[in-house]
């Protein structure tokens, strides 16, 4: 059950047909790994945190630069040279006490992913390295966890949920085979939009949210933003037998 204190804090959600207390008392459970604690897991933490997500890990090997701050909102200028996600917790534990949270202060390795995926119930690739996006995507696959996928540059953003637990998923993996040409561009080379990032991570956490409260969420669905046009397009993508990853 929930105190009284919750029921008045989260009442607006719990008045939602699609969540109710029960879908508040699952997200109170849940367990998130957000990956990147930049443009796109600075937000997405501070809405899973706000809608009362019981625990986060925030893994991020990178210090804070003074380029950062324009779209990494949860940080100051006083924070610079400090860990992302070291300084990501201690804001978010100061302004969410219910939530827990862990931090992980190193990229994470192949073996790191085997051990924190074997306790959260989906993960956020806030990354904007695809080395990792690749190791995230196989390790999520292999553990059979969700993977909600967000990138943006420039004006554009991208977002992509990948359910293993679905034979019919389709993974980061049959979308950009590591055997081609993968996107490498990001926002150190060509620059990024601070909302343009808001705008993804909402779409982030708003999947994250309908996952853990037991909604239905598009699998096989690229969705993709123009800011300058103010336009989301849908793409279908099939899981790809040939994929070495998912596939087979």
């Amino acid at each position: 059950m929930l105190s009284n204190q919750e029921q008045l804090k989260y009442s607006r959600q719990i008045m939602l047909t699609n969540i109710g207390e029960q879908g508040q008392i699952a997200l109170r459970n849940a367990k998130v790994l957000i990956l990147g604690v930049g443009g796109l897991g600075n937000p997405a933490s501070l809405y899973l945190a706000a809608a009362g997500v019981g625990t986060l890990f925030l893994a991020d090997g990178d210090v804070i630069e003074l380029s950062n701050l324009p779209r990494q909102i949860l940080f100051t200028e006083n924070d610079i040279d400090n860990n992302k996600a070291d300084v990501a917790a201690e804001k978010l534990q100061a302004q969410f006490p219910d939530t827990n949270i862990e931090v992980i202060d190193e990229m994470l390795d192949k073996e790191l992913c085997d051990y924190y995926l074997e306790q959260v119930d989906v993960v956020l690739d806030c990354s904007d390295n695809i080395q990792t996006r690749y190791l995230i995507n196989q390790a999520c696959v292999e553990h059979k966890v969700p993977l909600i996928v967000g990138a943006a540059t420039g004006f554009d953003g991208q977002q992509l949920t990948i359910d293993p637990r679905d034979n019919n998923s389709a993974c980061y993996h049959c979308l950009f085979p590591a055997s081609e040409k993968a996107p490498a561009n990001n926002c150190q080379t060509i620059g990024i939009m601070g909302p343009v990032l808001a705008m993804v991570a909402g779409m982030q956490t708003l999947q994250a949210i309908k996952l853990l409260t037991g909604n239905p969420v598009q699998i096989n669905q690229l969705n993709m933003l123009d800011g300058l046009s103010n336009q989301w397009q849908q793409f279908t993508m099939k899981k790809q037998k040939s994929c070495t990853v998912c596939g087979g």
